[in-house]
This record gives C-alpha cells, sequence and structure tokens, in this order.
C-alpha cells in the first residue's frame, strides 16, 4: 500500500515526520513529492499510489486518469474545491478533507484581520475597539464556532446566520441565531465570511447585502475568493466611504482595490488562514489517520464527494 504526498508547498518537516509515522506504523509506504514544479512530475508519481494527501494541489480528471490504482485521496484543510469531486467519483476515489485541523488558525487570524482594521491599520491615528461591537458570522461550522469563542473574549456581541446549523447549537455557544443573510448584515458592525465556494455562494456577497451593513461596516473575508462579487463590491465602497473591506485571499482586482480605497482595504499576500505550524501539523496528521482509517475500516466519515 502506497501512500503520496503530494505538495507544491510542502508540509512542515515535523508534519512530513507525524504523517510518516501513522502511515509505517500501518504497514504502509511513505512517498513525498515536494515542490514540484510541473503537472507531468504529479502524473508520474501518483501512477502507483493508492492513497493521496495533497494541500492545495489541483486533483483533475487528468490526475485521476494517471493513478490506476488510487482509492482515496485526502486534502489536509478544510477546503476541497481544488478536487474534481465528479471525476473522483467518476474514477471510484474516495475524496476526503480534514475539517477543524485548520479552524482555530483560520479564527485567530480572522480576530487579528478585524484589530487591524478598527485601529486604522495601525496609522497612528485614533481607532475604535471590538469591544460591545457586534459581530455577524456567515456560516457556524469550526471556523466561525472559534470565531465566536474568541469575539467573546474580546466582549463583542456575537450572531450568526447558517441554514444548515440549529439555533440550539449557536445558543449554546452564547450566540444569537438570526435567521437570514440579509438580517445578519443588517444587525452586524463586523461580518466574517465562512461560507464556502459553491454554485450558491459564488457571488453572493453582493451590493445589494453588503449595502444593508451600518455606517462603519467592516467586511472580512478569510473563506473563498469566489463568494465575493468583486465588481459590486468595489461600486459599493466607491458609493460607501465608510465601508472597510479585509481579507486573506487576494481579490482579482487586487490593483483596484489598492488603488480606489487606501485606508479601506487589506489583503494579504497569500491565503494565510491555515499557515500556522500547528494546523500545519494537525492537518497533515490527520489526513493520514483518516487513509488509515478509511483502507482498514472502510470509514468514510469526511467523505465530500458520493
Amino acid at each position: 500500500m502506497k501512500v503520496l504526498v503530494a505538495t507544491e508547498k510542502p508540509f512542515a518537516k515535523v508534519a512530513v515526520d507525524g504523517i510518516r509515522e501513522v502511515v509505517e506504523q500501518a504497514g504502509y509506504s511513505l512517498v513525498l513529492l515536494e515542490k514540484y514544479t510541473e503537472k507531468q512530475q504529479l502524473l508520474d508519481a501518483v501512477a502507483d499510489a493508492d492513497a493521496l494527501i495533497i494541500r492545495s494541489d489541483v486533483v483533475d480528471a487528468e490526475v485521476l486518469d494517471a493513478a490506476k490504482q488510487l482509492k482515496i485521496v485526502v486534502r489536509a484543510g478544510a477546503g476541497y474545491d481544488n478536487i474534481d469531486l465528479a471525476a473522483a467519483s467518476s474514477h471510484g476515489v474516495v475524496a476526503m478533507n480534514t475539517p477543524g485541523q485548520n479552524s482555530n488558525a483560520v479564527a485567530e487570524l480572522a480576530l487579528g484581520l478585524m484589530v487591524y482594521a478598527v485601529r486604522n491599520f495601525y496609522n497612528g491615528t485614533s481607532g475604535s475597539e471590538l469591544k460591545g461591537k457586534k459581530l455577524g458570522i456567515h456560516a457556524f461550522g469550526n471556523v466561525g464556532r472559534n470565531v465566536a469563542r474568541i469575539a467573546q473574549g474580546f466582549g463583542m456581541e456575537v450572531y450568526a446566520y447558517d441554514a444548515f446549523c440549529p439555533d440550539e447549537a449557536m445558543t449554546a455557544a452564547g450566540v444569537t441565531p438570526l435567521h437570514s443573510a440579509e438580517e445578519l448584515y443588517s444587525t452586524c458592525h463586523i461580518v466574517s465570511l465562512h461560507i464556502p465556494a459553491t454554485p450558491e455562494t459564488k457571488q453572493s456577497i453582493n451590493h445589494a447585502l453588503v449595502n444593508r451593513m451600518p455606517k462603519g461596516g467592516i467586511l472580512v473575508n478569510t473563506a473563498r475568493k469566489e463568494v465575493i462579487h468583486e465588481d459590486e463590491l468595489i461600486q459599493l465602497m466607491q458609493e460607501r466611504s465608510d465601508l472597510k473591506y479585509i481579507t486573506d485571499i487576494m481579490p482579482a482586482a487586487d490593483m483596484k482595490f489598492r488603488t480606489l480605497f487606501e485606508g479601506r482595504y487589506f489583503a494579504t499576500p497569500k491565503k494565510m488562514g491555515a499557515q500556522t505550524a500547528e494546523a500545519n501539523i494537525n492537518a497533515g496528521i490527520a489526513a493520514a489517520k483518516q487513509i488509515v482509517d478509511f483502507i482498514e475500516n472502510g470509514n468514510t466519515r469526511f467523505q465530500v464527494n458520493k
């Protein structure tokens, strides 16, 4: 049984050591493909792999065609839009993610971005505080719950909207449930996005929705670039000089945002939510454990394709 770790951006050594320990204790062999520069290198490496661990690496139909023995691919992280799920299903390959492993890292970054925003990007001028502000969490999954926990420590009033999460779960976490995205944006000074990029959510964060935010509203995106309707957000921010947009996913129109909205817009150079040593280790080892559990016991708990 061969497990391939294919990572254009490698795991930390301690994470690889942990993955190796899990895989080899199960009696499997581990092969690393790190910092590869050509897709053909991945196609060659996956040819005789039974299981595959990736990060942001793309697993499309071409990769799956080349992977004749592949049974399972695990994305070490929460998002899995870099896997062609339909192609995986048609090839009989189980696709999984590792939800929850990066959640605290993303949540801490989201709160850090909020502090950065309310303190005027640390430009030396007088800002405001998070205490007493109304925070709206758009999707109350693993990351959203951690955002709520940390925000409560700041003394924020926390609200959430998630069509798939029961009110009782939010109430138990000390969060006020709201029942539409429109209500969330109308209510909250700051909205933190944690929705996935799906056909329903892509470009759903648009002019009409964000325009509901109170004066001085701040939109924080540590979710996915695709959920933002960039043209409409640019239009809205031109109309409303009180709004700020803070993200760790650089928009396609980054230069336009930077040019037009100095002091009201910030994007990190690359997606950084999960870029901590702890998250790196947790997600990699979780991926290895899920592979072993699937091979040994048929456990498909974290399967994301059908």
